[in-house]
């Protein structure tokens, strides 16, 4: 009998997971992936299409690319999700499996944040650096306010990417003089779990006239007065406010029964969801890792690997550790990378210095799973 698999989202989790049950299970599969988009993009390709790089169809992959043994993939929106039943409603039909994995992501709130949309820019979402590849070429002096509206957020690393790449933007463009650059975060540091990485980022914003705000979230801007409220009632002027808004569930896993606290709670070895076969993984979830592609990822594998016992009757696997590795771009073509382990007891972090050597990395690290999940 085939192992009948319906994933939800078509992230790195979904991906991962996917190509990982067609390599083990083959043809013994029977796993439905459901996106609401027809294409794929990393993360970090956010960047180049907003600094103008690249266009937005060089960075996306069709997910009609997807051929797998045992796999189908579905564009198809869902509209309810009943995990006790392992049934999912969409725009165009009804699903029903053995085991059914929710990696829907997060969705962004900007009405959340007062005078977002009204006075700001966002570059969390596609939209939002579209947007911004033809507002920033206006810009021609004045104060840049690289702020987070809320907590948890995806990619840690992204704010500060942000501020720096900003700063090399400025100045191939020749205005860097004439601008002022701010980054306020709600950490102490930049990135908590790595003091190593958190001081090579302070040096950097240092060495580039970078001013970081730490311990601070902006909550509304004031879009004629042109100032961003931050939470302790003070406020910052700017002129170019990007935003990294607040994020929250989708709101048919909202609608689902499945969360707590505004997210799916799950056990952090197994990924598993208080319904039988139902798990979770990826931003979606509140395992304590942070909301990035990577910790999709191992989580995704964690979970193919119980899918696969289960399929040949074997011994569980071991439990998800919460590791991860993320690329940070320090500007000025250099790259530096931060290791973390999460859920083996305080978060630890190592960290390699930044190098044009790790712009490759990163490059490779994009080919790879390109080639693995769409055969590219």
């Amino acid at each position: 009998m085939k192992t009948k698999v319906l994933v939800l989202g078509a992230g790195f989790g979904g991906l991962e997971l996917s190509s990982i049950l067609s390599e083990e299970l083959g043809n013994d599969l029977d796993l439905t992936l459901i996106d609401k988009n027809d294409s794929f993009f990393f993360g970090f390709s956010k960047f180049d299409v907003m600094f103008g790089r690249k266009t937005a169809d060089a960075v996306r992959i069709q997910y009609r690319n997807i051929v797998k043994p045992g796999v189908t993939f579905k564009q198809e929106a869902v509209t309810a999700i009943d995990p006790a039943a392992k049934r999912v409603t969409t725009d165009k039909a009804v699903y029903e499996a053995d085991v059914l994995v929710i990696a829907l992501g997060a969705d962004y709130d900007i009405s959340h944040t007062p005078g977002l949309a009204e006075g700001g820019n966002e570059f969390y979402s596609f939209a939002g650096v579209e947007k911004l590849r033809e507002v920033l070429p206006t810009f021609k002096k004045g104060r840049v306010l690289v702020g987070v509206t809320s907590t948890p957020f995806k990619c840690p690393p992204a704010p500060s990417e942000a501020a720096l790449l900003t700063h090399d933007y400025l100045l191939e463009r020749g205005i860097r003089s004439e601008c002022e650059i701010s980054l306020v975060m709600p950490f102490g540091i930049p990135i908590p779990p790595s003091p190593e990485t958190s001081k090579a980022l302070l040096r950097a914003f240092s060495e580039r006239g970078i001013s970081f705000v730490p311990d601070r979230l902006v909550r509304s801007l004031d879009a004629s007065r042109r100032v961003a409220v931050l939470d302790d009632g003070s406020e910052m002027p700017y002129d170019l406010f990007l935003g990294i808004p607040k994020h929250r569930v989708p709101q048919v896993v909202a609608d689902s029964g499945l969360t707590e606290d505004g997210w799916i709670p799950v056990d952090t070895k197994t990924l598993k969801t208080k319904f039988e076969n139902v798990y979770a993984v990826g931003d979606v979830n509140s395992v304590g890792t942070p909301k990035a592609g990577v910790f999709a990822e191992g989580a995704a594998r964690t979970v193919a690997a119980q899918i696969i016992a289960q399929a040949r009757s074997t011994d569980q696997p071991a439990g998800y550790r919460g590791v991860g590795a993320c690329y940070i771009e320090f500007g000025a073509q250099r790259v530096g990378k931060v290791e973390v382990e999460f859920l083996a007891g305080p978060p630890t972090g190592t960290y390699t210095e930044a190098s044009e050597e790790l712009v490759k990395d990163k490059v490779l690290f994009g080919s790879t799973r390109r080639t693995k999940w769409f055969g590219l």
